[in-house]
């Protein structure tokens, strides 16, 4: 006859107590709050910088495009040649 195998199961999740503290565990509430209001400031802040980042960018961009415009020999050299069009 065949010996029935015994199947020796772990215990079930340890309960909530025998983790460690965390630092939000052991910071106040006034504490913790500082610090979230001071990590939307800085998202914040960062935010700014890359729009002002952007409108320079778009800026000098624009600024560029116009030069360009105004410069005969950049006209000639990237316009079409094929005047037949233009007749």
């Amino acid at each position: 006859m065949a010996k029935k195998k015994t199947i020796s199961r772990a215990p079930a999740a340890a309960p909530k107590e025998d983790k460690p503290a965390t630092l939000k565990d052991l910071l106040d509430g006034d504490t913790l709050s500082k610090l979230k209001a001071h990590a939307e400031a800085l998202k914040e802040t960062a935010h700014q910088e890359a729009e002002a980042r952007r409108t320079r960018e778009e800026a000098a961009r624009k600024a560029e495009q116009k030069r360009l415009e105004n410069d005969f020999e950049h006209l000639l050299d990237n316009s079409a040649m094929d005047w037949r069009k233009f007749k």
